[in-house]
C-alpha cells in the first residue's frame, strides 16, 4: 500500500503493550503488523493489520505542542458522538488514557475502505469521477454544517467565535515564530480590524480537504471523513475559508501552486469562487464578500504549518516532509497580505 510505510524510528511504540490494552475490544490474540501512514503532518497515524481486520491508531507526536492541540480524548469523543447524526465519521473502537501504555492518550478506530486522493492521482480517472468528487465534497461539508450541534454543546463557547479565532491563531503564530518567516503582524492587525459577526453556529470540521475524505466513486458518494483533530462548534464560513486555503486553482501562481496537497487543479474541479457559490447555494447562507474568510484561512494554515516548522527547527521531529515548511509559511503569509483591502 502506497499510503503506508515502515514506522519511523522516532515514532515507534511498544506494540505488545498496546495490543494487551486493546485485546478486550477486539477478537485477535496475535500481535498486529504495524505500519505508519505517510500522510498527516500533525498527529501520528498508524495502521494495525490483524488477520481479517485493519484498524487505525492515532496518537500525538513527541515534543512540544500547542496546549490545546493533539487532544486525543477530544478527537475521540467528537467522532463518537457525531456518528449518529453524521455517519461519515469512522467507527471508534476504544480510547486509552493510561499513559503507561504509550506515554500519551491515543485511540483506535476502524479503518475506512475506499479511495483517498492525494496530490497526484495515479489511477485512471474520468470527468464523471471528478464531478463526483467535487459535488460530494461540497455536499458533505454542507451536510456536516447541518448536523445536530447540540451533541457537542460543551464545545460551543457562544457568540464571538470569529473574534476568538482571530485572537487565538494570532497568539499561536507569535508563540511559534522563528527568525526565518514573516512576523505576520500586518495580516493579524487586518483580521482583527475587519472581523465580521458570526453568521451561524454549527459543527465544523476544521481541516476539510479532498485528501481527508474517503470516496467510493463507483457509488458516487463519500464513504467517510478523516482527521477530526480541529473539529468544534463554530462559524461555518470560517470552516469554508479554512478549507479553501488548501484549494489550488489551475491558474494559480507557481509558488502557491507548489503547496498543493490535493487534486483540486483537475479539469472539471470548481474554482475557489465556484466552490463558495455552490456551498452558499446548497446551504442557503449568504456572503457578499468572502475576502475576510479567505485571508483568515490562509493565515490559519500558515500558523498550523509554522507550529510544525518550529518543532522541526528545534529537532523535535526529523520527518523530511517538513523540510520545506518554512518556505510554505512565507508563501502563505505573503499571499494573505496580497489579499488585504
Amino acid at each position: 500500500m502506497k499510503d503506508v510505510t515502515a514506522v519511523r524510528e522516532e515514532d515507534r511504540f511498544d506494540v505488545a503493550a498496546m495490543h494487551a490494552w486493546l485485546r478486550p475490544f477486539i477478537n485477535h490474540d496475535q500481535l498486529p503488523e504495524v505500519m505508519q501512514f505517510r500522510s498527516g503532518a500533525s498527529n501520528l497515524t498508524y495502521l494495525l493489520k490483524y488477520p481479517g481486520q485493519e484498524l487505525v491508531l492515532r496518537k500525538p507526536p513527541v515534543g512540544t505542542k500547542a496546549a490545546s492541540a493533539h487532544d486525543m480524548k477530544r478527537e475521540y469523543l467528537i467522532q463518537s458522538r457525531l456518528k449518529a447524526s453524521y455517519p461519515l465519521v469512522p467507527t471508534m473502537i476504544a480510547l486509552c488514557e493510561d499513559h503507561s501504555v504509550m506515554g500519551s492518550d491515543f485511540y483506535v478506530m476502524e479503518r475506512l475502505v475506499g479511495d483517498i486522493f492525494r496530490r497526484d492521482i495515479e489511477q485512471e480517472i474520468t470527468a464523471k469521477d471528478v464531478a463526483v468528487m467535487a459535488d460530494s465534497l461540497i455536499q458533505g461539508l454542507v451536510q456536516l454544517h447541518a448536523a445536530n450541534a447540540s451533541i457537542l454543546q460543551e464545545l460551543n463557547k457562544g457568540s464571538g467565535y470569529v473574534a476568538r479565532q482571530v485572537e487565538g491563531w494570532s497568539k499561536r503564530y507569535r508563540n511559534a515564530l522563528t527568525d526565518d518567516v514573516p512576523d505576520g503582524e500586518k495580516v493579524m492587525a487586518w483580521l482583527d480590524a475587519n472581523k465580521p459577526e458570526d453568521v451561524d453556529s454549527c459543527v465544523i470540521h476544521g481541516d476539510w480537504r479532498i485528501d481527508n475524505v474517503v470516496f467510493d466513486l463507483e457509488k458516487a458518494c463519500i464513504v467517510g471523513v478523516l482527521d477530526w483533530e480541529l473539529a468544534t462548534v463554530g462559524d461555518p464560513l470560517m470552516d469554508l475559508g479554512s478549507a479553501l486555503a488548501y484549494w489550488i486553482d489551475r491558474d494559480d501562481e507557481p509558488v502557491f501552486a507548489a503547496l498543493r496537497r490535493q487534486p483540486s487543479n483537475l479539469e472539471g474541479m470548481p474554482t475557489r469562487a465556484e466552490f463558495v457559490q455552490r456551498y452558499l447555494q446548497l446551504s442557503g447562507r449568504t456572503c457578499d464578500d468572502f475576502t475576510f474568510y479567505e485571508v483568515f484561512g490562509l493565515f490559519r494554515l500558515a500558523v498550523i504549518i509554522q507550529q510544525i516548522w518550529s518543532r522541526y527547527r528545534a529537532g523535535q521531529t526529523t520527518n523530511p516532509a517538513f523540510s520545506s515548511f518554512g518556505d510554505a509559511v512565507n508563501t502563505l503569509i505573503n499571499r494573505a497580505e496580497g489579499k488585504l483591502k
